[in-house]
């Protein structure tokens, strides 16, 4: 049965309205047009500017009657991630674990245990190879057929402002690729067993693509983390759920990143940022489409995962009591970075380093020295088109500065999400924008694909797509009698098809 056309349209109340579960109005604001280097304050050529004062009294506020277990739980910290970082930069991109996918019903426990830690995994051949390659080939053809498509950079692109071609549709809805996001996120656990979420029913989030070719040199993202910057510390931000409060505490090995329900009243776009993710992803993904192995223009992990999460978000609160000069060498650097010489401020400033309001959280060698980023980095393992790679929202990752393989490397960003009423309620204004064939809500604006040729309609997609996949992406109705849910599942379920206007 094809949607009614007035549900996918949406209405007024479902574009406006206010967000009881976030207590905040939601408005559905179109951002200006732009590309992919708008998220990020080192593509984008701007300046970042210091933050307003208000910053320093959130950092007195979070650590306010804690200080002494936080430079306790500081100096561990450093310790920690100092033998860690030498297990990694040992085994290099063996670090990442992998499994093939085929064997996803029976995953050995020695990858459980080291996704769990690394917070990143390869799952093999989700897609059949000369699937995969079709898919390029497809868009390549889309891309051809309509040279107006938007692409950064723009005189050598890389990473095209595609959402709605034939090849991402057909991609998201493939089942295997559903059938790994379910596994992925279902490493998950929720301490409260009736929160809305369900991480067993994906949701479809579309995102871009990247074909990136030999020498290519622009496409530089450095270390950095998505779902926003300086939400992290904001009360507003991921303080709704009270996500980082163990780090804040001074208590940081008890910080559970796995933990789904405190991060469902969590606001991690508050600025409304280009390409800000204002829908909770379990995890960030790709679809590899070539054959592509490191410094081919491919992807690179910190899979120190937690650590560099705390690292980070602990950074500002202390400062050191002496700095490298011209003369530091080796081994005065290992004496700058050691516990002692690090102090927490007395005093706190209103500096959070790398964080940007509607910006990407971004971290290099000079504001986060303790991570040697140049050694915790690692390439993942040589993929081949069909393979899913994932890694969890807060994992700290960068793409080659330099792309010096001899052919393409090529991917469809397609991440993880689970089934909450903030995703339901973005499927609702991504529906409409599959539908105009615009941007989804998150990204830059503009037209988009709307006049693109070859473009599928929604009437065609719902015959041609499975059941699943069509709920995916909120055009058809959840069965809310499925077996074996859980009571905060069938709820959510419940939710999301009144949201979604089922």
């Amino acid at each position: 049965m094809l949607v009614p056309h007035s549900i996918l349209r949406g209405t007024p109340a479902r574009i406006v309205g206010f967000d009881t579960r976030r207590g905040l109005a939601t408005v559905s604001t179109a951002k200006k047009e732009g590309n992919i280097s708008s998220v990020f304050v080192s593509l984008s050529g701007t300046e970042s500017e210091p933050l307003p004062s208000r910053f320093a009294d959130l950092k007195g506020r979070l650590i306010g009657g804690h200080e002494d277990l936080l430079r306790d739980s500081w100096k561990r910290l450093l310790r920690d991630i100092r033998e860690e970082i030498e297990v990694v930069a040992q085994l290099g991109c063996k670090v990442v674990p992998e499994i093939q996918f085929k064997d996803l019903g029976k995953a050995p426990e020695p990858f459980q245990i080291e996704h769990r830690k690394r917070g990143v995994a390869i799952i093999r051949d989700v897609v059949p190879e000369s699937t995969a390659l079709q898919y390029k080939e497809d868009i390549r053809a889309y891309v051809k057929d309509n040279p107006q498509t938007k692409a950064f950079p723009p005189n050598d692109p890389q990473v095209f402002e595609l959402y709605w071609s034939p090849s991402q549709i057909r991609a998201r809805a493939h089942p295997n690729l559903i059938a790994t996001q379910r596994f992925l996120m279902e490493f998950w656990h929720s301490k409260d067993q009736n929160a809305l979420i369900s991480s067993s029913h994906p949701t479809a989030y579309a995102d871009r693509l990247r074909i990136r070719q030999p020498g290519d040199a622009g496409f530089a993202l450095g270390p950095h983390v998505d779902g926003g910057s300086v939400e992290r510390w904001e009360e507003e931000g991921y303080g709704r759920g009270g996500v980082y409060d163990k780090i804040w505490q001074g208590k940081w090995e008890e910080y559970d990143p796995w933990e789904s329900s405190c991060r469902l009243p969590a606001v991690a776009d508050l600025y409304n940022g280009a390409g800000a993710c204002s829908m909770f992803r379990m995890y960030q993904g790709w679809l590899a489409m070539s054959t592509t192995g490191p410094g081919e223009g491919t992807l690179l992990v910190n899979p120190l995962f937690s650590r560099a999460t705390v690292y980070f978000l602990l950074r500002p609160f202390f400062s050191p009591r002496r700095t490298p000069d011209a003369t530091s060498n080796a081994s005065t650097m290992t004496r700058l970075l050691d516990s002692n010489n690090w102090q927490l401020d007395p005093q706190p400033s209103s500096l959070l380093q790398g964080a940007t309001p509607s910006h990407a959280q971004e971290l290099n060698a000079t504001l986060h020295p303790h991570l040697d980023l140049a050694r915790s980095m690692v390439h993942v393992p040589e993929v081949r088109p069909g393979d899913y790679v994932a890694w969890h929202c807060d994992t700290i990752h960068a793409v080659d500065k330099t792309h010096t393989g001899s052919s393409d490397s090529s991917v469809m960003y397609i991440p993880a999400c689970p089934l909450t009423e903030a995703n339901a309620e973005y499927l609702v204004r991504q529906r409409e924008a599959f539908v105009d064939g615009t941007p989804g809500p998150d990204f830059p604006g503009g037209k988009g694909e709307s006049e693109h040729l070859g473009r599928y309609t929604a009437d065609y997609v719902q015959r041609t797509i499975s059941l699943e996949a069509q709920r995916a992406m909120g055009l058809a109705k959840w069965d809310m009698h499925e077996p074996g849910l859980r009571h905060g599942q069938r709820k959510m379920l419940e939710r999301a098809n009144e949201i979604l206007g089922f």
